[in-house]
């Protein structure tokens, strides 16, 4: 399926049905790619079927140098497969494995794997990633097998973990965080789990689902109200759209944040965020700084309109606009006074007359 995504440049060279000699020269990084298409080719090709190409790539990943390195490894549009596996093998080089851990992209079961047997230095940043740490159990329970780490950062991974309502019974120094943060007595009631929201209306488990009706709408906004927020943030990955909209105004930036990074999340929502004059600043961020999502040119329009992206970074899709849509923005009332101004000026700019007409 990776295959048919592939650039032209990358795929001659990793095809199955491509000549030997043309796969061993990407397997051996000899051809001409950039750094996020090398890793691309080279991760497809230790599973071709020749087991020279195989040896010669697993060989070549090993022994990139650190300029391909550094510049694949932060990009958030390479495979998740690809750098899952990368980290896989560049866990233990704390720079890569920052870098990888940073990547949004990056699967959080391999950051995950990740966690058991990486250096202190690593798992701070693990630590730091709020957001993966809720939404992954299991990277919480691989930090604590890991025998390298010290207790003052797994007692603090745990005791966010509890504050934020993680439950993981089968792990003792969660079983120590709770009576840490809460007490020896009984622990308040946690509320309802992601997977119990989901069984209570089924439809919020199908992205093909009508809206629910008023009543339920009720309900279940009562109930994700009482919903801690490792449950809130499960919900945004599970859920449809419905559950989504609801969690994308969470007060909490971790929630919204999980909504806006969901792998379910649909360009319209995209759009509807990017339009949004409310929208948290860090649900915004994530918006623009996609330049999957950038290529919708209504979203590069909402988003110059929008007062809540900051000036530099809407000027720098007015530059992007239409002349029409620049035209329209100086008569828009609701357009932030420093975008209006300079789509003035840009308008002016363009209109004045040249040296031969004015002669």
């Amino acid at each position: 399926m990776m295959h048919d995504a592939l650039a032209p440049n990358v795929k001659k060279h990793v095809d199955p049905g491509a000549p030997v000699p043309l796969r061993m020269m990407a397997a051996r990084a000899l051809a001409p790619l950039a750094p996020s298409d090398m890793l691309t080719a080279l991760f497809l090709l230790t599973s071709d079927a020749d087991e020279k190409v195989r040896s010669a790539a697993v060989e070549s990943a090993a022994k990139l140098p650190d300029k391909i390195l550094s510049s694949a490894l932060r990009d958030e549009e390479l495979s998740p497969p690809v750098l899952g596996w990368f980290l896989d093998r560049l866990a233990t080089q704390d720079v890569y494995a920052e870098m990888l851990i940073l990547n949004p992209s990056t699967p959080d079961d391999a950051v995950a794997r990740a966690a058991l047997h990486c250096s202190v230095r690593t798992a701070e940043t693990i630590a730091q990633n709020q957001l993966r740490l809720l939404r992954h159990d299991d990277i919480v329970r691989q930090l604590c097998l890991n025998p390298g780490l010290r207790g003052a950062l797994i007692d603090g991974v745990c005791d966010f973990g509890v504050r934020s309502g993680l439950i993981l019974e089968d792990v003792p120094q969660m079983r120590a965080a709770r009576i840490r943060v809460f007490g020896p007595e009984a622990p308040p009631d946690p509320g309802p789990t992601a997977d119990e929201i989901i069984a209570e209306y089924g439809e919020l488990g199908d992205d093909n689902a009508p809206p629910l009706e008023e009543g339920k709408r009720l309900t279940l906004a009562q109930r994700i109200m009482k919903m801690s927020i490792a449950e809130k943030i499960k919900l945004a990955t599970k859920g449809n759209k419905e559950a989504r909209s609801y969690l994308l105004r969470d007060s909490n930036k971790l929630v919204s944040v999980a909504v806006i990074r969901s792998p379910k999340i649909t360009d319209g929502e995209i759009l509807a965020v990017a339009n949004n004059r409310a929208a948290q600043d860090e649900v915004l961020r994530v918006v623009y700084g996609n330049r999957e999502w950038l290529k919708m040119y209504p979203v590069k329009l909402a988003l110059t309109k929008n007062p809540k992206v900051p000036l530099p970074v809407a000027l720098k899709f007015l530059a992007q606009l239409r002349e029409s849509e620049v035209k329209e923005l100086t008569k828009n009332k609701n357009v932030p006074s420093g975008v209006q101004l300079m789509a003035r000026k840009m308008l002016e700019k363009k209109n004045a007359p040249t040296k031969h007409e004015k002669s």
